[in-house]
């Protein structure tokens, strides 16, 4: 567009996209997570990986990879700050110290369901203003989505 050239009406605005409104509602939904999370010491990708590991005895890290879609390295690295936090346990095989299975620590256990109400809390904050039923049709739209595109990787940021 040149200077002085009035605006082409075939060109669309910012917000007559749906990627638009799904992005500021979903940034806004995350980051107020976030800020619940803080007191907590926990970072949204790690309450992630606590989330992933509730319920479950024992696994390997590559397993709440490819259950999460993060790749292994974000999975280590979380792992390793989850540890020093005493959230989770690592033990390695003693045959093969390559092979590691990752637990909750009584802590971790304990912490899970206080930052599922957290979560709870936020959804609720941010969706109340919804039916039941709009909620369950907007769930189901993105579900479809997710499917329709493929999509794995869980956000968590």
């Amino acid at each position: 567009m040149t200077a002085g050239k009035p605006h082409e009406p075939d060109t669309s605005h910012l917000k007559a996209h749906a990627g638009f409104w799904l992005r500021f509602v979903s940034n806004h939904v995350s980051h107020a997570f976030a800020r619940k999370l803080e007191a907590s010491g926990v970072t949204v990708a790690e309450w992630v990986v606590l989330r992933e590991m509730d319920g479950k005895e024992k696994l390997a890290p590559s397993a709440v990879a490819a259950e999460t879609g993060l790749t292994r390295g974000a999975i280590s690295k979380l792992v390793d700050r989850l540890l020093a936090k005493n959230l989770l346990t690592r033990e390695e095989d003693g045959d093969d110290r390559r092979y590691q299975v990752i637990a909750l620590t009584e802590r971790g256990r304990q912490l899970v369901p206080k930052l599922a109400a957290k979560a709870d809390e936020n959804d609720g904050e941010f969706f109340s203003s919804l039916s039941k039923s709009e909620r369950e049709a907007l769930v189901a739209t993105l579900k479809k989505l997710v499917l329709a595109n493929g999509l794995r990787k869980v956000p968590v940021d």
